[in-house]
């Protein structure tokens, strides 16, 4: 019986103060490493004010480069700092440069937005709906034409629409989902849902109820038979890890332990977070399957923890890749 039946990880691009290079880096042989491996997708995350990835889809164009068949992915883009008709036609370069390969992941969030309003567009409205830049967005990929005459370019006239233009790259968007109404959102339009591995906290007070919630609520409103969900799990195996690794792994698990034990206030909101996935392949292998979550239509996103060592990284991704994934009915990526 398949568990699981697609897999990917998640990064963040850590690097050192004063060394982005070495991270970048380091996150495109990582990148390279999991298509060796047959995970079905790599994700990089957009993160702000932070020692990561700033900037995902520059960043997925060097992906597109040193990798050729695995899906890349932006877990996510946040929209409240975006112009949707620019985003799309930076995605769409890039689906373009990888082939196809690209899945749209974006949110309604606008994080360290206090912090950054004095760097943001003057006339931009901090009121403004974020669904409704989503909205424009999908319009914009979707490439709707954008006048009844054509317009006068360099190359003859052309229908003035976002260019390049990809047909179905707008089927490829998924939403970051962290609340009911962004899941519901994505249901009523046909979007891919992303969980995280932070919870509504006012949707139950355990993480696993929560996330139960918003996936029934978004397969039972969802009218597109097509429609996927992918979950984050952090997953930390030990079999082939080193006394060293053990010892780090172990103090990390326990550092994050305390804040899963009831929903917590996050900015504002309550949240409930979820136990990390440490130990060894037949202690997560149990986990995981008893999770509920997965009932052979939803996918995993492995969320790698951040600024660990790259060796760490390879050691983690080759163990779940090895050790877990098979014994939940995943089978690699036969590109």
């Amino acid at each position: 019986m398949t568990t699981i039946p697609a897999a990917g990880f998640i990064l963040a691009g850590s690097h050192p103060a004063g060394d982005p290079a070495s991270g970048l880096e380091e996150t495109l042989r990582l990148f390279a490493l999991g298509e060796e491996l047959g995970y079905d997708v790599a994700g990089i995350r957009q993160r702000h004010l932070e020692r990561g990835v700033s900037a995902a889809l520059p960043f997925l164009a060097s992906a597109t480069q040193r990798t050729r068949s695995i899906a890349l992915e932006t877990d996510v883009v946040p929209l409240g700092y975006e112009n949707p008709f620019r985003l799309a036609e930076d995605f769409a370069t890039v689906d373009a440069l990888s082939g196809g390969r690209v899945n749209v992941g974006v949110s309604s969030s606008a994080p360290h937005a206090a912090l950054l309003a004095g760097l943001s567009r003057p006339d931009l409205d901090p009121a403004t709906d974020p669904y409704v830049l989503i909205a424009r967005f999908l319009e914009a990929l979707a490439g709707r034409v954008l006048a009844d005459e054509p317009i006068r370019t360099p190359y003859g006239e052309q229908e003035p629409r976002i260019e390049p233009h990809v047909p179905g790259l707008r089927e490829r968007v998924w939403i970051g989902g962290g609340s009911l109404r962004s899941v519901r959102w994505a249901a009523e339009r046909g979007l891919h849902l992303l969980l995280g591995n932070v919870g509504d906290g006012d949707a139950a007070d355990t993480f696993e109820e929560a996330q139960a919630i918003h996936i029934g609520v978004y397969r039972g409103e969802s009218s597109d038979a097509g429609a996927r969900v992918g979950v984050e799990r952090v997953i930390i195996p030990t079999d082939s890890a080193t006394a060293a690794q053990r010892a780090h792994y172990a103090e990390y698990a326990a550092a994050r332990a305390e804040r899963t034990r009831r929903p917590v206030d996050l900015g504002g909101r309550r949240v409930v977070f979820q136990r990390d996935l440490h130990g060894t392949s037949d202690e997560i292998v149990e986990r995981l399957a008893a999770d509920p979550t997965f009932d052979g239509r939803t996918e995993l996103r492995v969320a790698l923890p951040y600024a660990f060592a790259e060796e760490d990284y390879r050691q983690i991704l080759s163990d779940i890749r090895h050790a877990v994934l098979p014994r939940l009915g995943w089978a690699p990526s036969a590109a």
